[in-house]
């Protein structure tokens, strides 16, 4: 079945024709369709503040990235199913579709296939991805482009009612950012489902990870402009993220066992809470400073302050996990310590802590780990070498103070 729409650019008016079987995916790429490429290339060179780019349904194909740098500009396409910029015959660029602007919308639209990442926005303020699919068509391998959703060293940005598939890093991941919310948006067959990273501010709620190899991810990582914290992840479904680790060797997210559901590495200020997290084979949470991901051993700023601090665990469902943990080390763990049909803790922590804040051999209140989940947490006893791995329930038997929810300013 054919779906035919009409396109008026100047006087001239393109066919542009999205058919129902055939080509990749079962879906052909006419010659119209591929033309779309100079008339989009044309209409985001010309753009004036303001303006509204619409892309009519159809399957575009691009051989060539795209970029925006005029603010104020919204793309805006009938549907992440409907509307499809197909990069699988790019030979130039680096990523689907790059912006360096401020006041920017994306909507419903898909963009599949491309070299690098898909949607990447570097810089700006008031940014909104809204109904945006990223996908790698090909299924999860280390040759799709590291990422999906991509804003970096952003302010006030909202990610929202997106899917990400199949992105090699992170299928929606903010970096180095202020106010951010992502919300109900779900993250599938990535090494990383969603990942914020060195972020100021940020409410992670509302989403679906499953089927990656980690499932929401919240990091500080060093020799980056500025360390993160303040983030909340709540009222989430985090389920089954057993897939492999098919990450790039060296970057940061090729360290996350596969089986981990949330993961928190050298952040401060996290609060977990209201979540349903279940079946992921190595543990539900895991909580770890940069010292047991072999980053420490390269050169890092001296401010660098790998511990995570202020954790705060509470009022979440678990069900299932850490049965089958990914690499031998945590096998051998979990059958020496739980037995060969036995199964790790549903929260595990490394074990590293700041000792120059110790007071009185303890960290002050306001810095512990606090797990008031009716859960066992597990102390792998990383400094010593994970020689004296043990249950330590107790010593994470404590309340924080909640932290305050991010408010955007969002002229939506």
């Amino acid at each position: 079945m054919k779906i035919t729409r009409y396109l008026i650019v100047g006087a001239a008016a393109l066919i542009l024709t999205a058919c129902g079987n055939g080509g990749q995916d079962g879906r052909d790429v006419s010659e119209a369709d591929r033309d779309y490429q100079s008339v989009l290339l044309e209409q985001l060179i010309d753009a004036q503040p303001g303006d509204i780019i619409e892309i009519p349904a159809g399957v575009y194909s691009f051989n060539r990235s795209l970029s925006l740098n005029v603010d104020g500009v919204t793309i805006r396409g009938a549907g992440m199913d409907q509307t499809i910029l197909n990069f699988q015959d790019q030979i130039a660029g680096a990523e689907g579709l790059i912006v360096t602007a401020n006041d920017f919308t994306l909507e419903d639209l898909a963009i599949e296939d491309t070299s690098g990442d898909g949607l990447k926005v570097n810089g700006g303020e008031n940014i909104i991805i809204r109904g945006v699919r990223v996908e790698w068509t090909n299924g999860y391998s280390t040759e799709n482009g590291a990422y999906g959703i991509y804003p970096v060293q952003t302010t006030n940005v909202l990610v929202e009612n997106t899917v990400a598939i199949g992105a090699s890093d992170a299928g929606i991941y903010v970096g180095q950012s202020r106010n951010v919310v992502v919300r109900n948006n779900r993250a599938e067959y990535n090494v990383a489902g969603i990942e914020i990273e060195n972020c100021i501010g940020a409410d992670v709620y509302g989403n679906v990870a499953t089927n990656n190899t980690g499932g929401i991810l919240v990091f500080n990582m060093p020799n980056l402009p500025q360390p993160g914290y303040h983030t909340r992840v709540y009222d989430n479904d985090i389920f089954e993220n057993n897939t492999e680790n098919f990450g790039h060797a060296g970057t940061p997210v090729a360290s996350v066992p596969a089986g981990s559901g949330i993961v928190i590495n050298s952040n401060d200020q996290v609060e977990i809470f209201n979540n349903r997290i279940s079946d992921n084979d190595t543990a539900n949470i895991i909580i770890s400073s940069l010292h047991s991901t072999g980053y420490s051993d390269y050169s890092v700023q001296t401010d660098f302050d790998p511990y995570p601090e202020t954790i705060w665990i509470h009022d979440n469902t678990y069900s299932g996990g850490g049965t089958s943990p990914d690499g031998l080390d945590l096998t051998a763990l979990k059958i020496a310590l739980f037995g060969l049909n036995g199964a790790l803790p549903d929260v595990l922590f490394d074990g590293y802590i700041d000792d120059e804040k110790l007071v009185d051999g303890v960290l002050p209140d306001a810095l512990r780990i606090c797990v008031a989940d009716d859960v066992d947490v597990l102390n792998a006893d990383g400094p010593n070498g994970y020689g004296s791995p043990r249950v330590e329930t107790e010593s994470f038997r404590c309340t924080l103070d909640g932290l305050a929810p991010v408010e955007l300013a969002l002229a939506d």
